[in-house]
């Protein structure tokens, strides 16, 4: 309070420039491989659709590695439990980050992100569970249409060649990160089976073990990549799917640097894991998971069965209300006051463009209907609900796209040529503050 006036502060304004250093590193990886990620699919997509279907099928069911360890895997099983673990170590060391030194770390900026979020999962989950108690289906599928696929939306950004703001990518990443925790937490606990006590208890002393080398600083990588190994095994055997073992170990490694250090494990590991993420690990699996038939059968069914109705509708009805609302909501909550170059119109458009939920909802699509016939109505349901959110959400963000470059070409003015923005070095790094008399 100042002379008697509270100060609100601005949502979805100028951003603190080392975060938005580190966003837009983060952000130009995803983008690029979100594309890549965009090409998997369709290859993927059409080689289910072709003449040599037969061909894409026999790939994805091949079956190798050690069955004396457990680990006798399909082509499909080890990109969904193997390579999408890295995919989650890289999001478990960003929600650190975030609860470090990010929006999350303070109560007050990250009530709203966090409120966001899971109005963001809750309201799909919900739509589903209507739509299906309304049609007499499953509520089995409840969490697929809960995640929001970041590498995806920001490739339909690259495509559209928006100028979106630095602070508004920087709230759809925030939005991703926290609906990774989600999945990883509804996937610990709702899709086990045949829990093995003796492998889950190694798997807990292996972390134990990471959390001490972290804390003594112990620095190698031939230390952390066999204990990380044998971590996501024992986390496979013991019943709990192993993507879970790399979220857990992503929230281990340390994010803060210590005096002198150029930079943290978590930032080196990052570094390093990230273009093998978002270029080969997301790719991949999406290669193996998204190739369905596209018939004119198995599309008439999406709207007719209940579980893929209720797929499609979580995503494009129920991530868009879940995520404004809450926005809303949570900002006349903390008394945020949206900042003035934009509207909530900008918000609506990216709670839209957040219904895009391939990859994990591809994922727990598969755990939820694990009959093949099933699960190829989900597939479908999340490639058309995650086109439709697109769609929509293109239309509604090159309407707005002239303000956009506006704001953007001035946050990366740097008349100066010293590396950072004018803007910068206007009105610092901080963040913005308005009076409020009310």
């Amino acid at each position: 309070m100042r002379d008697g006036r509270r100060e609100r502060s601005v949502f979805l304004g100028l951003l603190p420039w080392p975060e938005r250093v580190q966003v837009a590193r983060a952000l130009r990886t995803e983008t690029v491989g979100g594309l890549v990620l965009l090409a998997a699919a369709v290859v993927a997509l059409v080689w289910a659709n072709t003449p040599w279907s037969g061909t894409y099928e026999h790939v994805r069911d091949v079956h190798f590695g050690i069955p004396a360890l457990g680990l006798d895997l399909s082509v499909g099983h080890w990109t969904a439990d193997g390579l999408l673990t890295i995919f989650f170590l890289v999001a478990g060391i960003e929600l650190k980050r975030e609860l470090v030194v990010g929006e999350l770390r303070t109560p007050a900026t990250a009530a709203l992100p966090v409120v966001a979020a899971l109005c963001g999962m809750a309201v799909p989950a919900a739509v589903y569970l209507a739509t299906t108690t309304l049609g007499g289906g499953r509520g089995q599928g409840w969490a697929v249409p809960m995640a929001t696929d970041i590498a995806f939306a920001l490739a339909v950004l690259a495509v559209l060649s928006t100028h979106l703001p630095s602070s508004l990518r920087a709230f759809l990443l925030t939005l991703a990160v926290v609906d990774d925790l989600g999945a990883i937490l509804v996937i610990a606990l709702f899709f086990t089976s045949d829990l093995n006590p003796t492998a889950l208890a190694g798997a807990a002393v292996g972390l134990v073990v990471f959390y001490v080398l972290q804390r003594f600083r112990v620095r190698g990588w031939w230390w952390y990549v066999p204990l990380g190994v044998a971590i996501w095994a024992l986390t496979y055997n013991g019943g709990v799917h192993a993507t879970v073992a790399g979220v857990a170990m992503g929230l281990i490694l340390r994010t803060t640097r210590d005096e002198g250090e150029a930079a943290s494990p978590g930032e080196r590991t990052e570094h390093l894991l990230r273009p093998v993420s978002a270029g080969v690990a997301v790719p991949l699996f999406a290669l193996f998971a998204a190739g369905v038939s596209v018939s004119a059968g198995v599309m008439g069914e999406v709207f007719t069965r209940p579980e893929p109705l209720g797929v499609v509708l979580g995503l494009v009805v129920g991530k868009t209300v879940g995520i404004f609302v809450g926005t809303y909501a949570a900002a006349r909550f903390t008394r945020a006051r949206l900042n003035p170059d934009l509207a909530w119109a900008d918000v609506f458009a990216l709670a839209v463009l957040a219904g895009i939920g391939f990859t994990v909802a591809l994922l727990i699509g598969g755990l939820a209907f694990p009959d093949p016939a099933d699960a190829e109505h989900i597939k479908a349901a999340v490639l058309l609900g995650s086109l439709l959110a697109a769609a929509v959400a293109v239309l509604l963000i090159k309407r707005r796209n002239g303000i956009y470059r506006r704001l953007w070409e001035a946050e990366t003015r740097d008349e100066d040529a010293d590396g950072v923005p004018d803007i910068y070095q206007r009105t610092g790094p901080g963040r913005d503050t308005v009076e409020d008399t009310g």
